[in-house]
């Protein structure tokens, strides 16, 4: 004689489209959720206000506010998504976005703590070469990213620039590079944010409602 017995897994033939997506995800296990928009969104946000006095589109004398942003959302949230992809298996976005939360949180750490212990005559070349070192780790991310999405690989092709020309410019003391370097970096916070709104706008969709063209 046959069990009567239904697995609390298993919803009979009568269950909703939605009961039996919950049964089949409980069978396949629990599913984390994408950490990218996250990373995405609190790189893009951090960038674009030190963007905006970089530009010299604020006064410079607004520039601490910037020091919450990179500890709290440009740092540990960065940090957090990186170590959530690592979860996900996702490399690419393991490293970076733990990385450039690092970024984040060693510039707060360098303005609050470091700054005024470089002599003067030596300020401009050491921050030159911090923002340099960074432009050569962007720019063979940026190669990595070539397989990833149009978006994302914009994302990366920008910030190449940025940390260049604003790595250049405070080496020579160029504010015209610099400026130039702000606004790249007000470019590249767009673009971060749209990939951002683009991943979780097409999750909570279900459906893509804006593109990100994929590069596999």
């Amino acid at each position: 004689m046959e069990s009567a017995t239904v697995s609390r897994h298993e919803p009979t033939s009568g269950a909703t489209a939605q009961e039996r997506a919950v049964a089949a995800e409980a069978r396949e296990g629990w599913k984390p959720a994408d950490p990218g928009p996250l990373g995405l969104a609190a790189f893009a946000l951090t960038t674009f206000v030190l963007s905006m006095f970089n530009a010299g589109l604020v006064s410079k004398a607004g520039e601490p506010v910037v020091l919450g942003l990179a500890l709290a959302y440009g740092g540990l949230a960065q940090v957090l998504a990186g170590m959530w992809e690592v979860r996900t298996g996702n490399t690419f976005g393991a490293v970076a976005f733990t990385s450039f939360g690092a970024f984040w949180l060693s510039f707060w750490a360098f303005i609050t703590f470091f700054e005024d212990k470089i002599p003067a005559g030596h300020a401009a070349a050491a921050v030159g070469l911090y923002l340099i070192a960074w432009g050569i780790f962007t720019l063979y991310m940026f190669i990595a990213s070539l397989r990833t999405t149009a978006a994302i690989a914009v994302v990366f092709a920008l910030l190449t620039v940025t940390f260049f020309l604003l790595g250049i410019g405070n080496a020579n003391g160029s504010e015209g590079l610099i400026e130039a370097g702000g606004w790249a970096g007000l470019a590249t916070a767009a673009a971060a944010w749209y990939a951002s709104f683009a991943a979780v706008t097409n999750s909570t969709f279900g459906r893509t409602v804006l593109p990100v063209r994929s590069l596999k």
